[in-house]
């Protein structure tokens, strides 16, 4: 039996023993997670700016930070979430009580990304435990510091039969999807997640799929240009754009096109410099093959701004490039860079009937104070979770569950969808003894069909 293989056995005989059910083990759980981290900051910190240059503010602010706040949320919040709840009861199952039991599923199996590779391992961990679940996390390979710096914390001050991080690549993910989990939670590419998913699906696993998509953000010509355009520059360039639900194109009204990309780059050079590449607020490409992969994205002739990059650093600048359309080809995939295409519409209709002919996308952005033109966008188009005037913040927000649609993921979490989705909702009827109608019963007689036609379909 190999080490992966013991660890799942492990787990699976520690959540038979009940103790994970218990609220005050969930609790108690989940503060001295937030201690862990909080005691060892600094590690995380020195990890995460060797693999990816990550300063110590970006590193608080989207990652440690984020995971603080959802542990804080969950252990506020436990006690309602884990409640039995009682539901009416209808006539039919008269008289009887009906109860819906929040209940951990087991043991379960969260794989990390990349580009922010403790929130994205961490954060689903949270409402793992506060549902009462095992948990074996997987971080990516591609950030190594930070994934030895998650193994030998974690490991190091929670038992591995319920808490364990197993550091590998393609390998040990292999192992660990054919192994037989409660519930497969996977953030990464689309790719990726349709293996997982086949995978998985041998076991009847669940799995939820985190992944990404090309998220638009529109804006009206009645916009706010200065602020859509220091919310887009933020929104897109954090993180060097590897960030999922960063904008990923932008679609600008051709009467307000020249002034915003005024401001936009003048956004940039605020936040960034002149130069990208000596701003601590601006990290490299995560890895060699991405940079490949980018780099061959910037259409020469069609840079607006920025455009230059650094392979010995990993370093791509800020870009923009202008008179982009939907068949070029930086707009067939999802770019996860710091490159952002321009597109430029006259008709609202027309963009929303265009959008309707892509995959959905994880987010959409859209920068308007007209309620209809919002309005109509939201209900017209699907996509996962988005924000009008600003970018990104949605995710900050607890209470707003998180997650994709269609190629852009199944599932969610966040705050209390968290919790549900690493639970099992269990429905009970308790009946009482006292009364037993006999329509039910055979033999079948003419008014006890009437009767129950009327149970179930006018009561």
């Amino acid at each position: 039996m190999s080490n992966i293989s013991n660890i799942i056995e492990g787990q699976r005989k520690f959540f038979f023993e009940n103790k994970t059910k218990e609220i005050n083990f969930r609790k108690g759980q989940l503060i001295k997670l937030k201690k862990v981290l909080k005691a060892n900051e600094s590690k995380f910190y020195d990890a995460i700016y060797k693999d990816m240059k990550k300063s110590e503010f970006e590193a608080y602010a989207t990652e440690l930070g984020l995971v603080y706040n959802e542990i804080n949320f969950a252990i506020r919040n436990l006690d309602k979430w884990a409640k039995t709840k009682k539901v009416k009861t209808n006539l039919v199952n008269f008289p009887g009580k009906s109860i819906i039991i929040p209940e951990p599923l087991g043991n379960c199996l969260i794989i990390g990304a990349k580009n922010y590779p403790y929130q994205l391992s961490l954060a689903p961990l949270v409402p793992a435990i506060a549902a009462g679940n095992t948990a074996i996390i997987k971080p990516s390979e591609l950030t190594p510091n930070s994934s030895n710096a998650l193994a030998e914390i974690i490991n190091q001050n929670f038992p591995g039969e319920f808490i364990c991080v197993v550091e590998g690549g393609i390998e040990t993910i292999s192992e660990l999807i054919n192994n037989k989990f409660d519930k497969i939670f996977f953030t990464g590419s689309s790719r990726v997640g349709r293996v997982i998913l086949e995978v998985a699906s041998k076991h009847l696993t669940p799995v939820t799929l985190e992944l990404g998509g090309k998220s638009p953000a529109i804006v009206m010509p009645d916009a706010n240009l200065k602020i859509a355009a220091k919310r887009i520059a933020l929104g897109k360039f954090l993180n060097a754009g590897q960030t999922c639900i960063a904008p990923d194109y932008l679609l600008l009204h051709k009467t307000i096109k020249v002034e915003f990309l005024k401001l936009l780059c003048d956004e940039i050079n605020k936040k960034y410099g002149n130069t990208a590449l000596n701003s601590e607020a601006y990290i490299q490409i995560i890895d060699h093959k991405s940079f490949v992969n980018l780099v061959g994205l910037i259409d020469k002739g069609k840079i607006y701004f920025g455009g230059n990059f650094n392979e010995e650093e990993l370093f791509i600048s800020p870009t923009i490039l202008d008179n982009v359309s939907f068949d070029d080809k930086i707009m067939e995939n999802e770019i996860f860079g710091p490159i952002l295409p321009v597109i430029e519409f006259n008709n609202l209709d027309e963009i929303i009937h265009k959008l309707k002919q892509h995959p959905k996308s994880l987010s959409l952005y859209i920068f308007t104070k007209s309620k209809s033109d919002w309005e109509k966008i939201i209900h017209e188009i699907s996509f996962g979770g988005g924000a009008i005037n600003d970018t990104l913040m949605q995710t900050l927000n607890p209470n707003l569950p998180f997650g994709g649609v269609g190629y852009s993921g199944i599932g969610n979490y966040h705050g209390e969808a968290g919790f549900k989705t690493f639970s099992h909702y269990k429905s009970i009827l308790k009946k009482s003894t006292l009364f037993d109608p006999i329509i039910k019963y055979p033999p079948y007689k003419t008014w006890k069909l009437n009767i129950l036609k009327w149970l179930l379909e006018w009561v």
